[in-house]
């Protein structure tokens, strides 16, 4: 049974519980970039600087910080420097229009906005639009600079651990992204309970996470995780290609790896795949989208290291529901994590019988607070103690959750449900199968069938009526694929999410 985890105490802020941790060990390094490196106490140093920084610009306790970061070692000094001064940060996705900014940055009111160089014109094409006016800092310029001039700010501003610490907008895989408001106290949970509880994150580890630091999931796995342990991370500012993912983990000897479903068959399909030999990989995570049984299998037959594949939300900050090193059952998404608690409810409203597929709610510290200025999505999906995830999950009587899709995405067919994710799965085992996508579309009759749209490996090829047949010799005749439609790729968010809404308005158009 695992060893309950304490509490942080009631006046808690995050950055400098982080930077306590690791005052006794000030030349470890910390990060390392494309182009720096920072070490442990360099990172204290800059980060109290920075606050310091912003508050000498104006921005007062509470108001909201844009920040508009590739990865970076300026990023977690941005990042913590804000909560070291109370301050909000607002990290978002780097990989958004000009209106996307600018209706973020009108949401949050950003008094100030941390930017990269490459952004830069971007951002102020999304100021003027937003008609707001707020300070600027550029990484990697002297304004940058000025703020690190700043003389260190002693004392942290005096948070509580649930006043709030920084926001996350979702990723918009289902529509428009919502700002969801996290606490100090968040970041702490997280890191306790996932990982360290199950992923036994440790001090001799170097880390490397595709997914950016912008994204719930990378936040914690390469800023969080790390900083509550003492070990290394490794951050990278151009998009995870398998090419520039194999760079990484090969040069540095990354030994803990964190990527998406997606990532791992592109890496997996990649004629540059490094040897075994080549890597020092102990462990790797995925979260973001269901991770297939196949591929699962597959990465850990090459790489000799297990992909610990859980489910984790922006609302909820991080990974809540996972497999455990050492006991990964691939095709599924594990047990809880240990403090927290899940409940699957059917249609009806009754609790989900084992093998029932039932709506998805967790219950746990890590939840965020509210949706900022939605009122009404907020109360749908924070229910009191327990948040809606919006996934729908088997359990079976070990207590092990399996996906079953989306709630929005589950389908009926013949008047039974039907998982896109299980026909997914399915399908990504066809050899000649890259990554697929299945959403309901209606017949000729008005009654929904499966679609599947499916991107093939290069150099494979495949034909409408063997994939069907394929699809039928492995699930119950209902659910195969009535239609199927080969694109070259899958509309996806930054994170590597697939945006099924995009692909459901495509077959509306």
């Amino acid at each position: 049974m695992a060893t309950p985890v304490s509490p942080p105490p009631e006046r808690f802020n995050a950055a400098r519980h982080l930077l306590v941790l690791n005052a006794q060990r000030p030349d470890k390094l910390a990060y390392i970039d494309d182009a720096a490196s920072l070490r442990y106490g360099e990172l204290d140093e800059r980060v109290r600087r920075f606050a310091a920084g912003l508050l000498g610009l104006g921005v007062r306790r509470e108001e909201r910080v844009l920040m508009m970061l590739h990865d970076s070692v300026d990023f977690p000094v941005a990042f913590l420097g804000a909560l070291y001064a109370g301050v909000v940060p607002v990290p978002v996705n780097t990989l958004l229009t000009v209106a996307d900014y600018a209706y973020m940055l009108k949401h949050c009111n950003a008094q100030a906005v941390i930017v990269s160089q490459a952004l830069l014109t971007t951002a102020a094409d999304a100021i003027a639009a937003s008609g707001l006016h707020p300070e600027v800092v550029v990484s990697g310029s002297d304004s940058f600079a000025r703020l690190l001039a700043s003389a260190p700010l002693v004392d942290a501003a005096d948070t509580a651990a649930d006043d709030i610490g920084f926001w996350l907008y979702s990723s918009g895989s289902t529509g428009r992204p919502k700002g969801t408001v996290h606490t100090h106290a968040n970041l702490y949970w997280t890191a306790a309970l996932f990982g360290s509880a199950v992923l036994g994150v440790r001090e001799s580890d170097v880390l490397f996470s595709a997914a950016k630091l912008f994204f719930a999931y990378g936040l914690g796995n390469a800023l969080t995780f790390p900083l509550s342990v003492g070990a290394t991370t490794v951050l990278m500012a151009e998009r995870p290609t398998p090419p520039a993912i194999f760079k990484r983990l090969t040069q540095h000897g990354v030994t803990l790896f964190f990527g998406a479903p997606t990532g791992y068959a592109g890496m997996l399909a990649s004629p540059d795949l490094p040897d075994r030999s080549q890597v020092k990989l102990r462990l790797c995570s995925s979260a973001g989208e269901a991770l297939p049984r196949d591929i699962g299998e597959r990465f850990t037959r090459h790489f000799g290291c297990e992909v610990v594949d859980g489910l984790g939300s922006t609302e909820m900050l991080h990974v809540f529901l996972s497999n455990r090193p050492g006991d990964v059952r691939y095709g599924t998404s594990g047990r809880v994590v240990p403090g927290y608690r899940l409940k699957l409810v059917t249609e009806s409203g009754a609790d989900a019988a084992p093998g029932e597929i039932g709506d998805l709610y967790v219950s746990g510290p890590s939840s965020a607070l509210m949706y900022w200025g939605n009122r009404e999505k907020s109360r749908a999906t924070f229910q009191g103690e327990w948040t809606h995830t919006g996934d729908k999950y088997t359990r079976d009587a070990d207590g092990v959750y399996t996906y079953a899709g989306r709630s929005d995405d589950m389908l009926k067919v013949s008047g039974m449900f039907v998982s896109p994710f299980e026909v997914e799965a399915t399908l990504m085992q066809h050899p000649a199968v890259l990554e697929c996508a299945v959403i309901g579309k209606d017949d000729a009759e008005g009654l929904t069938k499966t679609k599947a749209f499916v991107v093939l490996k290069a150099g494979q090829r495949s034909s409408d009526d063997e994939l069907k047949a394929f699809v039928k010799d492995r699930l119950a005749p209902y659910k195969y694929p009535r239609f199927i439609e080969f694109i070259n790729e899958l509309p996806k968010t930054a994170t590597g999410k697939i945006q099924r809404f995009k692909l459901r308005e495509r077959e509306r158009a």
